[in-house]
């Protein structure tokens, strides 16, 4: 995909208008080390007073750590996100131990996007496609992995490579698209908020 049906208000680097979110999965095999490097990217993630909060459990298609992911899907993830190579959950801990005091740490959720940005720039590097969802039953997905004391759960990712939006639902294929985004006009506010 080339970058002019992404138009940008200022000039970027390609890969933020070159990665989107396909549904459109191939049906092959992603393997444990090409799903590695994206959490090495993942792990790299600025953190709040390096508290690195994120955790990933992650099932390739066939195991049984993938059928526990994809059974706490909604049903219309699951349709196509059962094609992916992976799924991998994203949690992260709502609070923090330091010199024995646990506290809440409320940079949880925004140093665990921080995390999931790098793990998806990471999947375009490597030639992958990476879509998250938070169409899941969270209770189902937190005993299935056992999703420890203290933990929320975010999103599920699928991961794998790009296959033909023809094999999607015809509801789906119109949508297999890179979407646009709001002007900066509309998101930026100089010295107040919009």
């Amino acid at each position: 995909m080339s970058q002019s049906t992404r138009q940008t208000d200022h000039a970027i680097h390609d890969q933020f208008t070159e990665r989107w979110s396909p549904r459109s999965f191939a049906d092959t095999v992603l393997t444990q080390e090409a799903l590695m490097p994206l959490f090495e990217a993942a792990r790299w993630a600025p953190s709040a007073s390096n508290n690195q909060p994120w955790r990933f459990a992650y099932g390739l298609r066939g195991d049984a750590g993938f059928a526990k992911i994809a059974s706490a899907l909604v049903p219309f993830n699951r349709a196509w996100a059962e094609k992916a190579g992976a799924l991998v959950a994203i949690a992260s801990a709502s609070r923090l131990e330091r010199d024995g005091v646990t506290s809440a740490n409320p940079w949880h959720a925004f140093d665990t996007g921080t995390a999931w940005g790098s793990f998806a720039l990471q999947a375009h590097h490597a030639g992958l496609i990476a879509h998250a969802m938070g169409g899941f039953d969270a209770a189902v997905l937190a005993e299935a992995l056992k999703l420890p004391e203290g933990y929320v759960l975010h999103a599920v990712v699928a991961v794998g490579h790009q296959g033909d939006a023809a094999d999607l639902p015809e509801m789906l294929q119109a949508r297999e698209a890179p979407s646009p985004r709001r002007p900066i006009s509309e998101t930026v506010g100089h010295g107040a908020f919009l």
